[in-house]
C-alpha cells in the first residue's frame, strides 16, 4: 500500500501553523482542486486530500493526536473527510463562480421536448415521394385551463414563502466568510404562485397527454435513415415557451429484387445461353413500370447496361439517378433429351472456346 502523504505536506505548512494559516492553505488548496474548477483525472483525489488533512488539522483535539501519533493515531480512513465533511457554504460560492443554474432560468421560459418517431417506406416511395399518416402521443397545454393549470374562473396566489418572487435569500457563514445566495423556492418551485384551484381536467400542471395523427409529406430522394423534421409538433413548452419538434426518421424496406446503391438502382437481369449468343429484347422491370432493352448478340455474364435516369431522384438538386441492369446468365438445370442432344450438337459445332488466359480469365 502506498504510504499516506503528512497532514502538514498536503497544505503546504510548518507544523507549528496558526489556525489562521491553516484555514488560509485549505481554502487556497479546496479551491484549486475542487471537482467544478479542475477538470484533471487527479484533482478528485486531491480535494479528498485536501478535507481530510483539514478536517483532523482544524480541530485541536485530532490536531493534537495526530502531532503525537501520526495516522495511526488520527485513524480517519482515507476520503472519509470529503463524504461526512460539512462545507459551510462552499458549495454556494462554487454557484456564483461558476454559473451553475439560477432561479432566473427556471422562471424564464421555457422549450417544449422533441419528439421522434420511426416509420417504415418502400422503395418506391423514396422514387416518388408520398404522404404518410402517423399517430403520435404528446403533452399539449390543457385545452380547459389553457395551460394555466387553474380551474376555469380561478387564478394563482402569490407565494406566502416568497412573496412571489420565487426566489428565497439566505446567509451562509463558511470558512470562506460571509455570503448570500439566491436559491428558488421550495414552496412554489420558483413559480412565485401557488395553486389553490387545480384545474379538474389537468390537475393543475396545465398539461395533458394527447393522441393525435399528423400527415407526414416525404419528398422524393430519400434514403434509409433520413429525417424529416415537422416544426412545432412535438412537446408544449413551460411558461409560454415555444413548442418542440417532431423528427420522423425513415426505414425502407428491402425490395423484392431491386437494390439501391446511392441513386442508382441495381437489378440483375437472368437470360438463357440463346439470349446471350444470339441477342434478344427483353423487358426489364423499373421502378415506374415495365420497359423494353435490346441485348447485343454475344453478351456475357456481368455486362452492365444503364438506363438513363430510371433510378431515384436526387434529392437536393436537379435530375435523377441511373438503373444499372447487369446480366446473369442462367445454365439450365434439367434438360429434355431432345434439348440434351441439341446442345451435343451445338458443341461439336463450336469446338472449345477460342482465347488465351490474361491473369486468371479467359481473353477471346
Amino acid at each position: 500500500m502506498p504510504t499516506k502523504r503528512d497532514y502538514y505536506e498536503i497544505l503546504g505548512i510548518a507544523r507549528d501553523a496558526t489556525d489562521d494559516e491553516i484555514k488560509r492553505a485549505f481554502r487556497n488548496l479546496a479551491f484549486k482542486y475542487h471537482p467544478d474548477h479542475n477538470r484533471n483525472d487527479d484533482a478528485g483525489e486531491k480535494f479528498k486530500e485536501v478535507n481530510e488533512a483539514y478536517e483532523v488539522l482544524s480541530d485541536p483535539d485530532k490536531r493534537s493526536v495526530y502531532d503525537r501519533f501520526g495516522h495511526s493515531g488520527v485513524g480517519v480512513p482515507f476520503g472519509r473527510g470529503f463524504e461526512g465533511f460539512n462545507f459551510g457554504g462552499f458549495g454556494d460560492i462554487f454557484d456564483a463562480f461558476f454559473g451553475r443554474a439560477t432561479n432566473a432560468t427556471r422562471q424564464a421560459p421555457q422549450r417544449g421536448d422533441d419528439l421522434q418517431c420511426r416509420i417504415t417506406i418502400n422503395l418506391e416511395d423514396t422514387a416518388f415521394g408520398c404522404e404518410k399518416e402517423i399517430n403520435i402521443s404528446r403533452t399539449e397545454n390543457c385545452s380547459l385551463c389553457q395551460g394555466v393549470g387553474c380551474k376555469p374562473g380561478s387564478q394563482p396566489g402569490r407565494c406566502p414563502n416568497c412573496n412571489g418572487t420565487g426566489q428565497v435569500h439566505r446567509i451562509h457563514q463558511s470558512i470562506f466568510g460571509r455570503f448570500s445566495t439566491t436559491t428558488p423556492c421550495s414552496q412554489c418551485h420558483g413559480e412565485g404562485r401557488i395553486i389553490t384551484e387545480p384545474c379538474p381536467q389537468c390537475r393543475g400542471t396545465g398539461k395533458v397527454k394527447q393522441q393525435r395523427n399528423i400527415m407526414v409529406t416525404i419528398p422524393a430522394g430519400v434514403d434509409d435513415g433520413s429525417q424529416i423534421r415537422l416544426t412545432g409538433e412535438g412537446e408544449a413548452g413551460t411558461r409560454g415557451g415555444s413548442t418542440g419538434d417532431l423528427y420522423v426518421i425513415l426505414s425502407v424496406k428491402q425490395h423484392e429484387f431491386f437494390l439501391r446503391d446511392g441513386d442508382d438502382i441495381l437489378y440483375e437481369l437472368p437470360i438463357n445461353f440463346a439470349q446471350a449468343a444470339l441477342g434478344a429484347e427483353v423487358e426489364v422491370p423499373t421502378l415506374d413500370g415495365k420497359t423494353k432493352l435490346k441485348i447485343p448478340a454475344g453478351n456475357q455474364t456481368g455486362k452492365v447496361f444503364q438506363l438513363k435516369n430510371k433510378g431515384i431522384p436526387h434529392l437536393r438538386r436537379n435530375g435523377s439517378g441511373d438503373l444499372l441492369v447487369t446480366l446473369f446468365v442462367v445454365t439450365p438445370q434439367s434438360l429434355t433429351e431432345k434439348q440434351r442432344q441439341l446442345f451435343r450438337e451445338m458443341a461439336d459445332s463450336l469446338g472449345p472456346p477460342k482465347g488465351h488466359h490474361q491473369k486468371g480469365r479467359l481473353v477471346t
